[in-house]
């Protein structure tokens, strides 16, 4: 079965078609041509901003004039992750779909549902001429995964309205009314390289095959870094005998839980043996602490490679193992004024040695701004220690919950008279636009809810057939009420 056989038809084909085009953050120069491509055979009018943010305009339902008006709202990029023995360039390739009984997922890459499916029915919504409504316009924005260029850069009156509903949540039964603000923390050092010492015996340590997940939707379920699973290993070794660190490779998005990492250690010929039962002993022990998290699927390994050119000078390498593994990751506090969520926290992200340094890209969230610059102070005071350059990037406000929202009553209501039983409202520890938006257009009453997905920002994401239908059914509903 193809998505294009599922129901609603309409929400599905327009998901097919996104699927074709690649859109990885900060490379959304083809999805806006097909935007705009999109736009023009069905006679919708469209503009586009400097950044790259693409407006759509459907005509009002004769009568309905005076009601409020709707901004539709989803981004267009899509987190790039992939299993390490998959071959798919996110530049170029389409994004191959697999319908699994009750679930569509992709074949070993992100499906970007998140945030395909918001998109998808923005535009099945401009299609549908059975729809009755007011003022209707669809935003489409740019790079929310990373940098928020199409939220930072939204200028005054490129869309207008007075209600916006987001798009982009991923639990249907959930209605989200505020959300996390967050900062990207990049520590960059030196590379100091020695010549190896080829009488060494130079192994790869590898982990892999960890869940990963959304560094903030998932954040709290205790699932394995890989980047500081590395680094505590070694950092146990190193304790005992020199060890030599040649490269560490971990992690690739900021907002993506690390799911594999390798380095090039290097142990005395004496040591060998030694430290490759341990290897076994930390899986095992390993394997035991992350088993309710993680389940039994991940590996961590060594083996015997050749001796490389060059390794870290001995004593920067213990530098930076020791700051990895020190520094803060996971939840770092939960909130006092929204029982059971999730206040700050942060994903050591990636670990990159090229072009002759070491790169550490830290993420923080919290709801409180200030605990946000907090936690991202104290990775700068740790790194600097070691002697490294420590930039923040990409910081963006938070979403302040109004429970007061009257489209949120509107939603509530339209929830239970369709579904039979009360939606969830609550605020999240991921990032959403919707605090961007509101210090651009003040007076904007939002909410946000989508479809039911899991296991997104890593290759297990999937949607859950069922609550596509639901969701359809749920915003066309609120447009309706709203006209």
């Amino acid at each position: 079965m193809k998505i294009t056989d599922l129901q609603p038809k309409l929400i599905w084909e327009c998901f097919d078609e996104i699927t074709k085009i690649p859109r990885p953050t900060f490379h959304l120069e083809k999805m806006k041509n097909f935007l705009v491509d999109w736009a023009q055979r069905h006679g919708i009018e469209y503009n586009v901003d400097e950044v790259g943010n693409v407006m759509m305009k459907k005509p009002v339902t004769p009568g309905h004039e005076n009601a409020p008006g709707i901004i539709l709202q989803g981004h267009q990029d899509m987190v790039a992750e992939k299993r390490g023995d998959k071959n798919h360039d996110f530049l170029n390739d389409p994004i191959t779909t697999i319908v699994d009984g009750e679930w569509v997922k992709a074949d070993g890459t992100t499906l970007g549902a998140d945030n395909g499916l918001g998109c998808a029915a923005a535009m099945a919504v401009l299609l549908d001429d059975t729809l009755v409504h007011g003022p209707l316009q669809c935003l489409f924005t740019v790079d929310e995964e990373q940098g928020l260029t199409g939220a930072n850069g939204l200028k005054a009156g490129f869309v207008t309205g007075d209600i916006l509903l987001n798009l982009d949540s991923e639990e249907h039964g959930q209605l989200v009314i505020g959300c996390a603000g967050g900062k990207i923390t990049v520590c960059t050092l030196p590379y100091k390289g020695v010549a190896a010492d080829a009488s060494k015996v130079w192994m790869e340590v590898h982990i892999d095959h960890l869940t990963g997940g959304h560094s903030g939707m998932e954040i709290g379920l205790g699932r394995g870094n890989a980047n500081q699973i590395i680094a505590r290993f070694i950092w146990e070794e190193m304790q005992k005998f020199d060890v030599e660190v040649s490269d560490i490779d971990g992690g690739n998005l900021a907002n993506a839980i690390p799911r594999e990492c390798k380095a090039l250690v290097g142990v005395a010929a004496e040591h060998a043996e030694e430290f490759e039962k341990d290897v076994k002993a930390f899986s095992d022990m390993i394997h035991a602490e992350l088993l309710l998290a993680e389940g039994d699927k991940f590996t961590f390994t060594c083996r015997k490679v050749s001796a490389p050119a060059e390794r870290m000078e001995s004593d920067e390498a213990g530098k930076l193992i020791s700051a990895i593994f020190a520094c803060p990751n996971g939840v770092q506090g939960m909130s006092r004024a929204v029982e059971g969520l999730i206040e700050t926290s942060c994903n050591l992200a990636s670990v990159k040695i090229k072009d002759g340094q070491i790169i550490v890209t830290v993420h923080q969230r919290s709801s409180v701004d200030s605990r946000r610059d907090e936690i991202a102070d104290r990775i700068k005071a740790l790194f600097m220690m070691i002697g490294a350059e420590v930039n923040f990037e990409d910081a963006y406000v938070g979403w302040a919950p109004n429970p007061d929202s009257k489209v949120l009553k509107v939603a509530e209501e339209s929830f239970e008279e369709l579904f039979g039983y009360k939606p969830k409202v609550e605020a999240l520890h991921a990032g959403l636009e919707c605090g961007l938006f509101l210090e651009k257009m003040p007076n904007l009453d939002m909410i946000s809810f989508g479809p039911t997905l899991k296991d997104i920002h890593s290759p297990s994401e999937k949607v859950y057939i069922p609550s596509v239908s639901e969701f359809w059914k749920f915003l066309t509903d609120i447009i309706a009420r709203l006209s």
